[in-house]
């Protein structure tokens, strides 16, 4: 009875054991890079690949996604559901860990810098982050793929979402189009306002090229007031630039919180970027 009882025990532990060593889900359609930062920091890159012939622009549109340990699952899939939208390269940039959303990593890379007395966890690594997007990653991914130039985007949710209206910004030129999904505007005391005033003066004194630029603003209905109305807030001050080329929108979407908008709008946000085209 006690070989019998010892045995099944066995057995189970050998199962559980094979469960904890078995091999990661590996998605359709997609691979994988590692790159690392002028600074050393890993990144995990997660392309959905693009389908069908290259488009007549001479190459596929781009989307990079910020979050891609969390998020990549999602956009991947509603991209590849629908014909219309297979015709684009997805990549997101995440990180070598196991959780959804490394806390520390993103707080510096999508972040300002901070007084010494609030520098926990490290923050201020935005500029950082963009010059490995824009100069490691970017030129990776255009050597590897035909790219249309004319239809970069970038999607970016809570930090990300922030980080990517800091992205238009400070570098207008990276992106054709930016998506700042639930973006925290009142972060460090809406430390966003002094760039966006310059980016303003810019645009007026005719410094900058709006004329293919957008800025969406998606919210959900369940989030705090204060960040909808911040949202819509900015939303209506840049319409005064509309006389420059830059196209903004604000959107509330119902029944949704916080984190539960970037996984709700993933099929609307591709459709959207993937119907704007420069003629």
């Amino acid at each position: 009875m006690f070989a019998r009882l010892f045995l099944f025990i066995g057995t189970l532990l050998l199962a559980s054991l094979s469960l904890a060593q078995a091999d990661p889900v590996s998605l359709d359609g997609s691979e994988q890079w590692t790159m690392k930062s002028a600074e050393g920091r890993e990144y995990r890159i997660m392309i959905s690949l693009p389908e069908g012939d290259v488009p007549w622009t001479g190459g596929y549109p781009v989307i990079y996604l910020l979050d891609g340990n969390a998020y990549f699952p999602a956009f991947h899939a509603a991209k590849r559901a629908q014909d219309r939208l297979r015709g684009a390269i997805l990549v997101a940039i995440g990180y070598p860990s196991d959780t959804p959303l490394d806390f520390e990593r993103r707080a510096f890379d999508l972040s300002p810098p901070q007084p010494p007395e609030r520098n926990v966890p490290p923050q201020g690594g935005q500029d950082l982050f963009l010059d490995f997007i824009e100069q490691r990653l970017m030129p990776k991914v255009n050597a590897r793929f035909k790219v249309d130039q004319d239809q970069r985007s970038l999607v970016g949710h809570s930090f990300g979402g922030m980080f990517g209206v800091y992205t238009l910004f400070t570098r207008p030129q990276l992106f054709q189009h930016v998506v700042a999904v639930s973006p925290s505007l009142w972060w460090r005391d809406r430390y966003l306002m002094a760039h966006e005033r310059t980016f303003t003066q810019r645009a007026q004194a005719g410094q900058i090229d709006l004329t293919h630029s957008s800025l969406s603003l998606l919210m959900g209905e369940r989030e705090m007031p204060q960040e909808i109305q911040d949202a819509r807030s900015l939303q209506l001050r840049l319409e005064q630039l509309s006389q420059y080329g830059l196209r903004s929108d604000f959107q509330v979407e119902p029944g949704e919180d916080h984190m539960s908008m970037p996984f709700r709008v993933a099929a609307r946000v591709l459709d959207e970027l993937l119907s704007t085209r420069r003629f």
